[in-house]
């Protein structure tokens, strides 16, 4: 499928092909194709046409997930074996601290942690295919409120319905799917919401079989995702609306590095005492 694009006049997004929009009537002309436009799709297939932002979450995560690994290897883990205290220290939802210690902070670096290889990997996955499609379509900004916003969420609803701890980017990318659902619906391509309703159904029924799996960050993550999905994907009639998605994702990303620098101080006395 073609990625939609912007009405020039109300910002609307609108159907690749539509020679007026639907949202103010007005007459859309068609662009040349370029030569790296057309590259590009017939490689889409192969090669997701993933943004930059996308891949500074991928660079994140697999720095961290290095970090616990080697903390891990030196309290006589294997390679591959995360000890769940490096996951505590690094700063995993878990309810104890959170509510006890006021570290609010962990509902932040949760999503960013992973308990293993098979974990980082299937996520990263998701994470490049998702992620790259849901940034070309709500652009960064609105991407990063997405991803963000549903990871939080998602956690904080865990830490009120799970009494164990949990790590992981899922509940971001349940977000990521649930925007994915509310852009099917508000558009009425019933296609697209039906595609990633099937995938969220498939996470929800694996997180009942398996024992470690959060689902409720999932779901929390989904509704969050969804609910700001549904604001993000509307029609967008003046520049006002950019600029307060910009600062949105600006106080976000601001938050996160604020978070880090916590689990960073948590990590120097817990591997200090």
């Amino acid at each position: 499928m073609a990625p939609n694009r912007m009405c020039p006049h109300c910002r609307a997004f609108i159907e690749p092909t539509a020679r007026s929009c639907p949202y103010c009537d007005n007459e859309i002309r068609m662009r040349p194709r370029e030569p790296e436009e057309a590259q590009g799709t017939a490689l889409s297939g192969l090669i997701p046409q993933t943004h930059f932002t996308i891949l500074i979450l991928l660079t994140i995560n697999f720095g961290i997930f290095i970090a616990t690994m080697a903390w891990s290897m030196k309290l006589g883990r294997g390679a591959f074996d995360i000890h769940s205290g490096v996951l505590s220290i690094f700063g995993w939802k878990e309810r104890l601290p959170i509510v006890i210690y006021d570290q609010w902070w962990r509902l932040v670096t949760a999503g960013f942690l992973h308990g293993g290889v098979f974990h980082i990997l299937m996520n990263s996955w998701v994470l490049f295919d998702l992620g790259a499609q849901v940034e070309r379509l709500f652009g960064t900004a609105r991407m990063l409120c997405l991803y963000l916003v549903s990871s939080i969420f998602g956690f904080w609803v865990s830490l009120y319905l799970t009494s164990g701890p949990s790590v992981g980017a899922s509940a971001a990318l349940s977000g990521l799917m649930g925007a994915m659902m509310a852009y099917g619906k508000r558009t009425r391509q019933s296609f697209i919401f039906s595609h990633y309703a099937v995938w969220m159904g498939m996470i929800v029924v694996i997180g009942l079989i398996v024992d470690f799996v959060d689902n409720w960050a999932h779901i929390g993550g989904l509704i969050a995702g969804f609910l700001l999905g549904w604001v993000a994907a509307s029609p967008r009639r003046s520049a006002d609306s950019e600029t307060l998605w910009k600062a949105a994702a600006t106080i976000l990303v601001v938050i996160t590095v604020a978070s880090m620098a916590m689990a960073y101080q948590n990590i120097r006395l817990g591997f200090t005492q």
